[in-house]
């Protein structure tokens, strides 16, 4: 069987194996879901390459932050852009085929400012955003196993829990466009979403083409497998295919019931609340309904609903997204698969003060996720690149209270020496 030599700067592993295993799983998934119409499967396939695509370019929102005024790095947050902005593209020229309708977050800003500083620091403490503690918990990460349990917590607190009063209190500080709907780029300016994408497209290939000016490119030896597999990538690079992938997101999101782009943090809720409630509205796919016209015959409008429908019950059943649960999965699948090619997936063992800080990080994680609706994935990733301006203001915020909390936490704040 053939491997990656050590030589190479990779690692002894039957990697032919495991990449046609893996390839073979996807295509699988694929056939089956145009089979049967499950288009939720391929929500499989698509946590498994994010998960892949995380892990490679160890793009976590917390160090992305955290690493500016640590050590004056920012090419994970390059890396963050880019999926931003490949994600603006593809919306936008989904958005133009009619593939999608866009649906931006609301400016609730309220959530957005309160929750924004919670999970800010929640995040320094955990040692990674929601899908950050996923993809190095696929890694064997124990601090993120761990955590994970907190931000699924954390989440329930606020969802179904004693925090949920303040919850909607936030919800309803809400600021709206002129015509009633969200706050948008395209609606402060008036220009359509798909020429603001252009003009963000254009500035950030000027800047990209500025800032390497003058730089010379190392050479490297290895072989394009080992590039690809065994080492990491550089932000950027995982940055460009996951915002490829957040439009392949888009459409298999929407069609299995839920309109929106990559998010992970109620996917988190989701898997809780599947192995340990009974009285679930499972929603796994759009449905057609049929519906009475008195000028036309009767019509199929496609709506989001639930499959199938809820049952009247004494208490509310409580909703869980199918795709929200399979991308969550094989995210962390995905991860494990990227760290094993490259040797990094073993379980590490970590102090039990870090657990317990990863545990209570974790938990404000989940909180302060909770209360802005979305974390670095739904509010920053998708949320940017819809153009929301509420979800830029809880980037602004997060980044503002993760800096607090790096330089006093760790870096010493000023007695540092």
């Amino acid at each position: 069987m053939d491997t990656i030599s050590e030589a190479d700067g990779g690692i002894n592993t039957n990697w032919k194996l495991y990449v046609a295993m893996s390839v073979a799983g996807i295509i699988l998934i694929i056939v089956l879901a145009i089979m049967t119409e499950l288009w939720v499967l391929t929500a499989l396939p698509i946590g498994f390459l994010f998960g892949f695509f995380l892990q490679k370019g160890n793009l976590c929102g917390a160090s992305a932050f955290s690493e500016i005024i640590m050590f004056k790095d920012r090419s994970k947050v390059w890396g963050l852009w880019i999926a931003i902005v490949t994600g603006m593209i593809g919306f936008a020229i989904l958005d133009l085929a009619g593939l999608i309708v866009l649906n931006p977050k609301p400016l609730i800003w309220g959530s957005y400012v309160v929750g924004g500083l919670i999970f800010g620091v929640g995040m320094v403490l955990a040692g990674g955003c929601v899908s950050g503690c996923l993809f190095k918990a696929g890694a064997g990460n124990l601090a993120s196993i761990i955590a994970i349990l907190g931000i699924a917590l954390g989440v329930a607190l606020v969802e179904y829990g004693p925090l949920y009063p303040y919850y909607t209190g936030l919800k309803s500080m809400v600021i709206k466009s002129a015509d009633g709907g969200s706050v948008t780029l395209a609606s402060l300016t008036g220009l359509p979403f798909w020429l603001i994408a252009l003009i963000v497209l254009a500035l950030t290939i000027i800047y990209a083409f500025w800032s390497n000016k003058g730089r010379v490119r190392s050479s490297s030896s290895l072989s394009f497998k080992n590039k690809i597999l065994a080492r990491s990538w550089k932000p950027w690079q995982a940055g460009l295919l996951i915002g490829l992938l957040g439009s392949a997101a888009y459409l298999s999101s929407d069609i299995s019931g839920r309109n929106y782009p990559l998010g992970v943090t109620h996917g988190v809720l989701h898997v809780q609340l599947l192995m340990t409630e009974q009285n679930l509205n499972h929603i796994y796919q759009k449905k057609v309904v049929k519906v009475e016209n008195t000028t036309k015959s009767d019509a199929e409008i496609t709506k989001n609903v639930s499959s199938p429908p809820a049952v009247a019950t004494a208490t509310p059943q409580k909703k869980v997204s199918w795709w929200l649960i399979l991308l969550v999965t094989s995210l962390i699948l995905g991860s494990w698969f990227a760290g094993r090619l490259s040797g990094e997936s073993r379980l590490r063992a970590k102090p039990p003060q870090e657990v317990l800080v990863a545990l209570v990080g974790g938990l404000l994680v989940g909180i302060g996720a909770a209360l802005a609706r979305g974390c670095v994935v739904g509010n920053i990733m998708s949320g940017w690149a819809l153009m929301s301006i509420g979800t830029v203001l809880f980037g602004i915020v997060v980044i503002i209270a993760n800096w607090i909390t790096t330089y006093f936490y760790l870096m010493g704040g000023p007695s540092r020496k």
